[in-house]
């Protein structure tokens, strides 16, 4: 099997989940800021794996399996990673039920998606812009929460600010899977055939 630039690029970005664990609980001098800077690599080369397959039209049918596995895999891990450290009070059980919320919706619009496409109606598939909006908050607000660690003033105002875009990008993550599900609805119906319009 002939692996692609782009499909390389995404093997990469699972492959820097276990380092950016590591690097998450090894307690060394800024050992929070590196394991946000390799979640932002892994999230620059998820724009780059698909800016080269569309602009070199390099795409292959590994590649299409393994990119949405490699985004799901990235934003799961670090929200257990985060729930994980920041147990007890308010803003542990806040973080929970809007991790819950986001895995939960991936998982589903998976599903969805995985059953549209066995009965042939996963023809057109396109980005949204609550779906932007969505990935964009969620990213940012994770940044912000790997960086968060110390037990500063500053470092808590900080982390006040990652949460509450965290819980925007899990109401945006609630709308746009509502979208999808509408697209979805009269299929599942069993009543028309149609098209999924996604969201991400």
């Amino acid at each position: 099997m002939h692996i692609n630039l782009p499909t390389w690029l995404t093997l990469f970005r699972v492959l820097l989940l276990p380092v950016m664990v590591l690097v998450f609980y090894w307690q060394f001098p800024g050992h929070n800021i590196t394991a946000a800077v390799v979640f932002l690599l892994a999230a620059i080369t998820d724009w780059l794996d698909g800016y080269l397959a569309r602009r070199m039209n390099l795409t292959s049918a590994f590649g299409a399996f393994l990119d949405p596995v490699a985004d799901k895999l990235m934003v799961a891990v670090t929200l257990f990673l985060l729930v994980e450290s920041h147990r007890g009070g308010w803003s542990g059980v806040v973080m929970a039920i809007t991790a819950a919320i986001i895995v939960g919706r991936e998982i589903s619009v998976s599903a969805l998606r995985e059953w549209m496409a066995e009965i042939g109606m996963r023809a057109t598939v396109k980005v949204a812009f609550i779906g932007k909006l969505k990935t964009v908050m969620q990213m940012v607000a994770l940044v912000v929460l790997i960086v968060q660690h110390e037990k500063s003033a500053e470092a808590l105002r900080l982390y006040h600010i990652g949460e509450v875009l965290l819980v925007i990008a899990g109401i945006l993550t609630i709308w746009s899977g509502l979208y999808y599900l509408r697209a979805a609805w009269p299929s599942l119906k069993g009543d028309a055939m149609g098209h999924i319009r996604g969201d991400d």
